[in-house]
């Protein structure tokens, strides 16, 4: 995938950069593989704002994917790569020899013609699905599985891929992109690869608009804020944060605090990320 850049006409113009989506071949999803997305901006059910920032965007269409990859055994034929507005990966259509169509992330380097396959006996090519205890150490993976048969739940963005370090016992030691190393069950499912669309994270937005088309609202910083509003808010003239240090609108501290709570599966985690 290329990038294409803009004459500066306009300032929002001038460092904006988008996809060509040279890899797109086919512009309609599926429609046996969608169903209909309810925008909530953010609000819950009672009508109120549990997540600031969201709301407006470009209505969208949910593609079903296949984070499972439990048709095992039964090869299917990659017969297009598509775009996917609700994820930052691009999605491959996938025609099974029993008729079937699914969707599943596509892979680096995979091509439409191409054939996959999930399960035990599947080679180490990439968009094929097997568990860890099959895969080699050294491997690079995404979509994987934290608990056999609930789908993938790992390694899921464009770009993204873990490496397989090591196998102990019922385990496999899994370096993920954030530098965490992880324990994971070996019954595990993974596809075998790296995401594709590693270049999304170039993508420069270049206007506020671009940003609202996603469905992200403006964020005003809280020095900017009455006293009422925001902690750091109020004070003659510019004023510093302060003491006791950042704070979230509500009184928690921020920047850097850690907001991390135990879990049962902290005991899982090899070395924290970096």
């Amino acid at each position: 995938m290329g990038m294409k850049k803009f004459k500066p006409t306009t300032p929002g113009r001038r460092f904006m950069t988008v996809p060509t989506f040279d890899e797109i071949t086919k512009t309609r999803p599926e429609r046996q593989l969608t169903e209909p997305l309810r925008r909530t901006a953010g609000r819950n059910s009672q009508g109120k704002v549990t997540v600031r920032h969201r709301g407006g965007g470009h209505k969208r269409l949910y593609r079903i994917i296949d984070f499972k990859r439990d048709k095992d055994g039964v090869t299917a034929k990659v017969a297009a790569i598509e775009y996917d507005p609700n994820r930052s990966a691009r999605i491959a259509l996938l025609h099974y020899a029993d008729g079937e169509k699914r969707y599943i992330l596509a892979p680096e380097g995979l091509r439409v013609g191409e054939k996959v396959t999930s399960g035990s006996a599947a080679e180490i090519q990439p968009g094929n699905a097997l568990p860890l205890r099959n895969i080699p150490a050294g491997t690079i993976v995404h979509n994987i599985e934290l608990h056999p048969g609930h789908g993938g739940q790992l390694v899921r963005a464009a770009g993204g891929g873990a490496q397989i370090m090591a196998k102990e016992g019922d385990f496999a030691h899994l370096r993920l992109p954030s530098g965490e190393v992880r324990l994971v069950l070996l019954d595990c499912k993974a596809t075998i690869g790296q995401v594709g669309n590693a270049e999304h994270e170039a993508i420069k937005i270049g206007k506020a608009g671009r940003q609202r088309w996603l469905g992200w609202r403006p964020t005003v910083r809280g020095v900017a804020m009455d006293p009422s509003s925001h902690p750091h808010g109020g004070g003659e003239g510019r004023s510093p944060i302060g003491m006791p240090g950042p704070m979230s609108p509500w009184g928690k501290p921020t920047l850097g605090a850690k907001t991390r709570q135990r879990k049962p599966s902290d005991r899982l985690i090899v070395k924290r990320r970096k």
